[in-house]
């Protein structure tokens, strides 16, 4: 399995938004956090953000929406030209019609989970997603510090994925820098968020490119 790097712009300077998705331009694709102050305690942007980033032509976009009633709004994403859209497994009413509805705009879907949300009740309909999202922060702000009693979590989801046989990737968000990839990497993790680790680094492409090589060694 090879790592993808997706860089959450939260931690950007968004008044030069261009530019900053420049910075990242060799990333796999752009992670947007989309808040509403009700799911998360706090507020990011919305629609017309995701929809700059997708219109800049720069990186491919996943969409992360920690906001509550998904089933209403997460299609709007997909229709945006969201290669990605996840949505989190508090917050929908009825995922499989939305994995289902994402799927039909044309978006991959993915399910998040918080840190106290188990894989276990998901386990059987695993198929239905393109990419689960564990976690390793509680959602809602950036540069918190990794949450390292996840990796058993990571490690059970990729257990159940290989053993259904199943192209689902696994995302970890939330404290991912040089110091923790490697240790999601080998726990099973294959996609990898990472804001402020290569927002604040003095070059945020070859931030990039060495996170993409750490977690490379371990991805299987």
């Amino acid at each position: 399995m090879s790592a993808i790097i997706s860089p959450s712009i939260l931690n950007c300077d968004i008044g030069n938004l261009r530019g900053e998705l420049e910075r990242i331009g060799n990333a796999d694709i752009a992670h947007v956090d989309v808040m509403d102050n009700h799911f998360v305690p706090n507020l990011s942007w919305g629609l017309p953000v995701v929809e700059a980033v997708v219109k800049s032509g720069i990186l491919p976009v996943d969409a992360h929406l920690m906001i509550e009633d998904p089933d209403r709004w997460a299609p709007q994403y997909a229709e945006a030209g969201c290669e990605s859209v996840t949505f989190h497994a508090e917050a929908v009413t009825a995922p499989l019609r939305l994995a289902r509805e994402l799927h039909r705009l044309g978006a991959r879907a993915g399910l998040a989970l918080r840190p106290a949300t188990d894989i276990a009740p998901f386990v059987d309909i695993l198929h239905e997603f393109d990419m689960i999202l564990i976690m390793t922060v509680e959602p809602g702000f950036g540069g918190q510090s990794f949450i390292d009693s996840m990796m058993p979590k990571v490690r059970r989801t990729r257990e159940a994925i290989r053993s259904a046989n199943l192209p689902v990737t696994i995302q970890v968000d939330g404290g991912i820098s040089r110091a923790t990839i490697e240790m999601a990497a080998e726990a099973g993790a294959d996609n990898f968020v990472a804001g402020s680790a290569v927002f604040t680094a003095d070059n945020a492409w070859d931030e990039v490119e060495l996170l993409r090589e750490l977690a490379a060694h371990h991805c299987h």
